[in-house]
């Protein structure tokens, strides 16, 4: 059984961790890796380099929307694309993702994170935009 007082708070610890990480990956896209750089791997794995800026834009605005709660089931369903392509680039990695280029456990727990919060929703603390959660209705 759920408590349904202490689970808002649960999905604010998830949409915080996730959202967190999704902006730092993001930033590293574009700060150290370079745009150039994070296109040229994209296009080096056999995918269209504007996946690349698909990529950075999703994780940047994904994390930062996961943190403030905006959209959370939305955001969170759309970057499960993201990670489960995550999980098919480091597949031939292994599973741990200590392995040398990084195994698909990581990606692959992610994925299952963002499906959880999409189904929790925002949690405690979210930002209420109004205008967002009547366009978006449920998955506001």
């Amino acid at each position: 059984m759920i408590d349904q007082t202490t689970a808002p708070y649960a999905a604010l610890a998830l949409r915080i961790a996730t959202g967190s990480a999704f902006l730092a990956h993001g930033l590293l896209k574009l700060f150290v890796f370079t745009i150039p750089g994070t296109v040229g791997f994209f296009e080096s794995l056999g995918l269209p380099g504007i996946f690349a800026y698909l990529t950075i834009i999703a994780e940047i605005g994904g994390g930062v929307a996961l943190i403030l709660g905006v959209a959370t089931r939305l955001v969170s369903l759309a970057v499960l694309p993201i990670l489960l392509g995550a999980v098919w680039v480091h597949s031939g990695a292994g599973w741990l993702f200590s392995n040398e280029g990084g195994g698909w456990e990581f990606p692959l727990f992610w994925a299952v994170a963002q499906a959880s919060l999409a189904l929790l929703g925002s949690g405690a603390y979210a930002l209420k935009l109004p205008a967002v959660e009547k366009a978006l209705g449920q998955f506001a």
